[in-house]
């Protein structure tokens, strides 16, 4: 018997299509595609992904810029089966190494800016097959039209590996968290009731589709029949002026997004027009969300997620509970747990446990991680939090075992940095942990000690932990000590070297 068709993320292209055509689907410097044009777009895209000969669960990974192409992928990943390996670009060449080998895709997608840096990784790995640049080659993979595409899609399964972004570090090496279609256009759904997502709604392509937040509203966007105008590039006065000009209902913000875009309004004689925008949906502190909605008018929406959760699981308006992270969606089970996963009462601090049709489907390549993260039923997240008797959950922080530093939304694992640290020669050992920043929420702090016998300047240490990982993970500070405090165990102190120079020296 054959089974009925599930819903994929193919389909919703194919309805916006049908059901609102003539609607305006993306807008990019200065260029939009109604519905119909960006079906059209997707079709032909399938089509030519088709010739390629990809067995169902190939990875496609892009290492790119924001760009219209991503939702083109969105749609033909979804109709011929393939997995999309979605790669921060900022990444340094050891990264993106270590992402293309953990993965193994056959085709790698990139922007021109880092062809130089993806071309020889690519020679290097007899695995990828094909390689495309979105300025030179990329689009003339699109086939001449898109007759039979729709046929290609019926057999899209929407419970297989479909999205692998790289989050959780093992041993200092980040691993790839598997999504589903399944698991997406949920996670979107809820966004579309949410934040009232329709056909008149625009959405404000700030953040990088290759994070799961730009994915989620961006697709929940499209899902609803709106629009996403889509930035390459973030600066405070190109986002005024597409806020204005295109009427922009809501966009996503991490620091610092927000504060930059509140300082270009003050500077202006003249208050820009924003009576349009609605929602922004992120994370600041509550004196720049308050600021910018009495600015703006329109309301900031604090969250908790992550990229093992499909992304958002609470979510409300900032001062609808006062410090909390908003409250749990319906369609995850939250608890806080103690370490034998006995679910607290209200208002006691424990690990944050998740389980329901949100939860990822695994680590990529990682049985062992995978049956420690999801022992006794539940999604171990590694932070953590208390609940009110409302369903409002407050965020305490992560484990010391787990602990994330996140510098501008971004995900730094600290044995990434400190891996990179004692690399170099002068450096024996090093504790690498996050420090309030203004700016950029958190920075990267590192503590170290020498070997005897040798020096360096702190400068120069942050200069070449650039060599081997992204920019955004290199220490902002760095401070030199004779000697690290350890536990009764020998193990490093974490806990008392960030006593000690969380605020100084």
């Amino acid at each position: 018997m054959n089974k009925p068709h599930q819903l994929t993320v193919f389909d919703f292209f194919h309805r916006n299509a049908q059901m609102n055509g003539p609607g305006c689907a993306l807008y990019f410097n200065g260029e939009t595609r109604s519905h119909s044009e960006l079906f059209d777009d997707a079709c032909r895209l399938t089509k030519g992904m088709a010739t390629l000969n990809l067995a169902a669960g190939s990875r496609v990974a892009v290492v790119a810029k924001n760009h219209p192409a991503f939702f083109h992928l969105f749609a033909s990943a979804s109709a011929l089966n393939l997995s999309l390996v979605l790669i921060n670009r900022r990444l340094g060449e050891e990264e993106l190494a270590h992402a293309l080998d953990d993965t193994a895709p056959r085709v790698v997608i990139y922007d021109n800016e880092i062809k130089d840096k993806i071309d020889p990784l690519v020679q290097e790995r007899s695995g990828i097959v094909h390689s495309f640049n979105l300025s030179d080659n990329f689009f003339s993979l699109y086939a001449q039209d898109s007759r039979g595409a729709v046929e290609l899609a019926a057999a899209s399964d929407p419970g297989l590996a479909y999205i692998i972004i790289h989050t959780a570090a093992v041993q200092g090496k980040p691993r790839g968290a598997v999504l589903s279609q399944a698991n997406l256009i949920l996670a979107n759904l809820q966004l579309m009731h949410a934040y009232g997502l329709d056909k008149t709604k625009t959405y404000l392509n700030i953040l990088p589709l290759f994070h799961i937040m730009g994915v989620n509203i961006g697709l929940a966007t499209l899902m609803a029949g709106g629009k996403n105008v889509i930035m390459d590039q973030f600066s405070p006065q190109s986002s005024l002026d597409l806020i204005q000009e295109q009427n922009v209902s809501i966009f996503g913000s991490f620091p610092p997004i927000l504060g930059r875009i509140l300082e270009c309004i003050q500077s202006q004689d003249t208050p820009p027009d924003l009576s349009g925008l609605e929602i922004v949906a992120g994370l600041e502190s509550p004196e720049t969300a308050g600021l910018w909605e009495a600015v703006t008018g329109s309301k900031f929406w604090i969250m908790y997620g992550q990229t093992e959760t499909s992304g958002l699981i609470t979510f409300s308006p900032i001062f609808e509970a006062p410090g909390s992270a908003g409250r749990v969606s319906p369609l995850v089970r939250m608890i806080v747990a103690d370490d034998l996963d006995n679910a607290l009462p209200a208002g006691s601090t424990g690990e944050i446990l998740v389980k329901g049709p949100l939860v990822f489907k695994g680590y990529w390549n990682a049985d062992d991680l995978n049956a420690f993260t999801f022992r006794n039923g539940w999604h171990h997240t590694g932070d953590m939090g208390q609940l009110d008797e409302n369903g409002y959950l407050y965020f305490k922080g992560r484990k010391p075992e787990k602990e994330l530093i996140k510098p501008g939304g971004e995900n730094v694992f600290p044995a990434e940095v400190e891996n990179a640290l004692v690399s170099h020669e002068a450096v024996d050992k090093a504790c690498v942990f996050g420090v309030p920043d203004a700016e950029f929420g958190e920075a990267v702090k590192a503590v170290c000690t020498l070997n005897v016998g040798f020096t360096v300047e702190e400068k120069e240490l942050i200069a070449y932990t650039g060599t081997l990982i992204a920019g955004f993970k290199k220490p902002k500070f760095i401070v030199f000590v004779d000697q690290l405090p350890l536990t009764a165990a020998g193990d490093i102190d974490r806990f008392a070297i960030k006593e000690k120079y969380t605020h100084g020296q």
